[in-house]
């Protein structure tokens, strides 16, 4: 057989074509043995194989450097070759599959899975016999609901002569690529086509596509048995884009008569039915995994997971584990479960508790056989990577009553052996360790039967993966080479926090996980995937750099970029900055700031926490020079003296601010020789009583530092990273791209596909608001976050402001309302509906503001976080049943004829 491959593409000098397939004339998949290509004319290569032995074959193309280097490669799985072993010649023309085609999203898990799920057809396929030589025309096409298929009509009798009736189905055998075999003889060609949609259901074509008719060429069949396979990569939709909408609630906010105090994954599967009746696909989520370490409201913080795989355990439904064989105490927990489910919110220390115990008595009544089932070995055996250590840092945890591992004595530090005997079933305290793989597999079954039920339906759920991982999790403990535990992540000061914020999570070791591929990261994406289908990465910019605070500082204020490009003292000379250390980089405390800041209480602070070292300058005492140590002298003052709470924190907050009267802070391992400008340097004390001409030049600097130096270097960092996340799994991804944004991040995400975040109420420009008609292709649109107010509680806060949205981006005339009436969120929503992004993904609190029956009276009790509050309690839920919500038919058809009208329910 011989093989004859063409392919479009334009190269830059230098560069050629190659091609690499499964057969051992074609390298047999390794890239090294690849075959060169041709060029032929224009931008077409050319391959002739004179000898090839398979019948059947994967290929695929990719570019080489002058020098051999593979510098690009086709989007998605090889191409496919079968059904050829009676020709003796095969001809290969193919389209280039561009890797930066934001089609290529449409490949990714929640359309192969969920919105384009095939099922079998019970259309008939023209089954056409090749006698001699044949036209394979292929068509790669993943947007195409069940209950379709594409076929071919064109000019030639054996395509009905352009007659729609007698249209020519494809096979998708092979799905997402569709193709149909055509007799052919000489001439017969050159001939022209089109691509159609067919619905079964009502046995007709129903959309042609857009677009000049396609051409098949003039071919020479005369001599010899003759296969052409002409590949095309897009059909030409002539509805625009594909688009949906959806929905956003954390899990434990849901609430239905089954679940137990809290939203349950087996509430999921309702939330669901409701999705499919108001016409919603996407189902976003706060992440789930398990953040139990003190046993407190606080771990009601879903960012802090003490595992970055394991799931909490408070969204186990216990019902679908099974009813205890000790009836009474099931009555019990029946009883109290009925009680927490009526609460306006969710009680998370008393669910815990009530779920604990559960947990505990289930598991001994059932080890054995769990223990024993071919169930529980299996599930063991997909997650041995991450499951022993979860459990026994659990085990330690409670043992020690502290997740502070360093607190730990002998087991601050395991070997893997130490840990092998630890989990041992022969160790004594093997029941303690055991019970957390009996909780971790519940969970695991009920979120995947969740995530199934909805794919099976055509929704899909969207998880979210936090940038950092808990100071006190599995992960610091046993890995802790892979994070710079000596330093904090967060946030520069934004809307949310004038101070920055402060995470408290360890920054990424990159460069150490950069030494096996990054394995940790590539483990945790595939087990997300067992779940998700989409996932929105919190914080994305801190892939091209993380905000990094010092462990002595508190503040957001005092952090600088990791990785970052810091001023050199030599730099600073050539730009005429005298730098003096001392002025610049040590709090510049000077006595009518102390009266200014502190008022009546300037005398007794500088006696207790200042020193005077020259008349008028002070400096913090030793005890207190850092903000970590002023943290922790007012730590204990405030739980001694509950009573002057209020003074203590304003106090300490305005000690923060004197230790804050820096210009620069020195870079990490530089040895004094290199600074970054603190953020928001303008606004101190120090800055403002600086020369004119200092002032200028540190400007400068400050300007170049945080707008233009670092732009191709965080993409390079950010180039490093991402794709690798990409690569691991076949998940959709969203970038949650807020806040102060590099100028490089819209090209990397747009070159990655990833899409990004617009919120409307924080643009990622200079405008005060996005009108959602201005919003790319590539994002997810929406009217809020967790981390906002919602829609109606916004309204209220600032009246001058609404006034603003409402007249520029309603386009109204007069007074806003004082309240957001429904009518109002009904235009936001249909705003947003009608906007040019692929996802519209509004908060569930949102939504219902539509409609005067079903929101709440009062909005501010529908907020689920407020950045600014370090220690918030995420406590909110839902306060409808969602058994309630579907029976709501009216609001539901209401909902529904929006989202079709707003191009967000087609079938392709």
């Amino acid at each position: 057989m011989r093989l004859k491959f063409v392919v479009g593409y334009r190269t830059n000098w230098g560069d050629n074509l190659y091609v690499v397939g499964s057969s051992s004339e074609l390298g047999a998949m390794d890239e090294s043995k690849a075959v060169k290509m041709e060029h032929a004319s224009g931008e077409l290569w050319e391959l002739n194989i004179a000898e090839h032995s398979d019948q059947q074959f994967d290929y695929y193309y990719l570019v080489k450097s002058s020098v051999g280097d593979v510098i690009d490669r086709e989007f998605g799985v090889p191409r496919l070759v079968t059904s050829a072993d009676h020709f003796d010649t095969i001809y290969l023309k193919d389209q280039w599959r561009s890797s930066h085609a934001f089609e290529n999203n449409l490949f990714t898990a929640p359309f192969m899975k969920a919105f384009f799920k095939r099922g079998k057809s019970k259309a008939k396929v023209r089954q056409l016999k090749v006698k001699t030589n044949a036209a394979r025309l292929q068509l790669r096409a993943p947007r195409i609901g069940a209950g379709y298929r594409m076929g071919v009509v064109g000019s030639t009798k054996a395509l009905g002569n352009w007659d729609e009736q007698k249209v020519v189905l494809m096979n998708d055998d092979h799905f997402p690529v569709w193709q149909v075999d055509l007799p052919i003889e000489s001439g017969n060609t050159p001939f022209q086509y089109k691509f159609v949609i067919y619905s079964d259901k009502e046995e007709k074509v129903v959309t042609w596509e857009s677009g000049d008719n396609r051409y098949f060429p003039l071919h020479d069949f005369s001599d010899e048995q003759k296969l052409i396979i002409q590949s095309e990569e897009e059909f030409r939709y002539p509805v625009g884009h594909w688009k949906a909408a959806g929905v956003a609630i954390p899990v434990f906010s849901l609430r239905t008569s089954n679940s137990a105090g809290v939203g349950e994954f087996a509430d999921v599967k309702m939330l669901v039915d409701w999705a499919v009746k108001t016409g919603l696909k996407i189902i976003q989520v706060l992440p789930v995994n398990d953040t139990v370490a003190t046993h407190t409201w606080v771990d009601s913080y879903p960012y802090a997971a003490v595992s970055v795989d394991a799931l909490h355990p408070i969204y186990a439904n216990m019902q679908s584990i099974g009813k205890l064989k000790d009836k009474k105490a099931q009555a019990d927990i029946d009883k109290k479960a009925q009680a927490f489910n009526d609460l306006p919110e969710v009680d998370y220390e008393q669910v815990m508790q009530l779920k604990s115990s559960f947990f505990k008595r289930s598991y001994e009544e059932n080890k054995k056989t769990f223990l024993e089932s071919k169930e529980f070995k299996a599930f063991f055996k997909t997650n041995e990577n991450w499951l022993p250590d979860y459990a026994a840092f659990c085990c330690l945890r409670d043992r020690n009553n502290t997740p502070d591992f360093t607190q730990w004595g002998k087991h601050e530090k395991m070997t893997d052996k130490e840990l092998a005997a630890f989990v041992s079933s022969k160790a004594k305290h093997y029941d303690d360790v055991a019970i957390h793989y009996y909780i971790q597999f519940h969970l695991d079954k009920q979120l995947k039967e969740a995530t199934e039920y909805a794919r099976n339906n055509g929704v899909v759920l969207k998880g979210d993966i936090p940038i950092g991982i808990y100071r006190n999790s599995v992960d610091a403990w046993r890995l802790p080479h892979l994070f710079n535990m000596d330093t904090q992540a967060g946030a520069p000061p934004d809307d949310f926090s004038i101070t920055g914020q402060n995470w408290g999570f360890p920054t990424y070791n990159w460069e150490e996980m950069a030494k096996d591929g990054y394995s940790w990261w590539r483990e945790r994406m595939v087990k997300m995937a067992d779940y998700f289908d989409v996932f929105r990465i919190d914080h994305i910019l801190g892939f091209f750099r993380i905000w990094e605070i010092p462990w002595e500082q508190v503040e957001g204020l005092m952090g600088r970029f990791n990785p970052a490009l810091p001023f050199y003292l030599e730099e600073l000379a050539q730009r005429g900055v005298h730098f003096d250390y001392d002025r610049f980089c040590k709090p510049y405390i000077r006595e009518h700031m102390i009266f200014d800041i502190f008022g009546n209480h300037a005398d007794s602070v500088k006696r207790i926490y200042l020193n005077e070292y020259a008349p008028g300058c002070f400096q913090m005492k030793e005890l207190f020079d850092t903000q970590r140590k002023v943290k922790v002298h007012f730590d204990t003052k405030i739980a001694e003296e509950p009573e002057s709470k209020d003074f203590n924190s304003w106090l300490r907050n305005n000690l923060y601010r004197l230790l804050g009267e820096v210009l620069f802070l020195e870079a990490p391992l530089t040895n004094g020789q290199a600074f970054n400008p603190r953020i928001g340097l303008h606004s101190t004390y120090s800055f403002s009583e600086l020369d004119p001409g200092t002032k200028e030049r540190i400007d400068q600097l400050y300007i170049d530092y945080f707008y233009r130096r670092h732009n191709d270097f965080w993409r390079e960092s950010a180039m490093r990273k991402l794709p690798m996340l990409k690569a691991a799994t076949d998940m959709l991804i969203c970038g949650e791209d807020l806040g102060m944004v590099p100028a490089s991040v819209p090209g990397v995400m747009n070159e990655l596909q990833v899409l990004s975040l617009a919120i409307q109420r924080m643009p990622n420009d200079d405008r005060e608001f996005w009108h959602p008609a201005d919003t790319p292709y590539l994002s997810v649109t929406s009217t809020g976050s967790h981390d906002m107010s919602t829609l109606r509680e916004w309204w209220q806060e600032d009246a001058a402001q609404t006034q603003r949205f409402y007249n520029s981006i309603l386009g109204q005339q007069g007074d806003a309302p004082y309240y957001c009436e429904p009518w109002v969120a009904k235009d936001v929503i249909n705003q947003h509906l009608h906007s040019p992004s692929m996802l519209a993904i509004f908060p569930i609190q949102d939504l219902v503001a539509m409609d005067d029956r079903l929101r709440r009276d009062h909005p501010e009790e529908e907020r689920i976080n407020v950045p600014a509050i370090s220690q918030h309690y995420w406590k909110y839920r839902f306060h409808i049943k969602l058994e309630d919500l579907l029976k709501e038919e009216g609001f539901n058809g209401f909902l529904r004829q929006m989202i079709d009208q707003g191009g967000r329910q087609a079938d392709y």
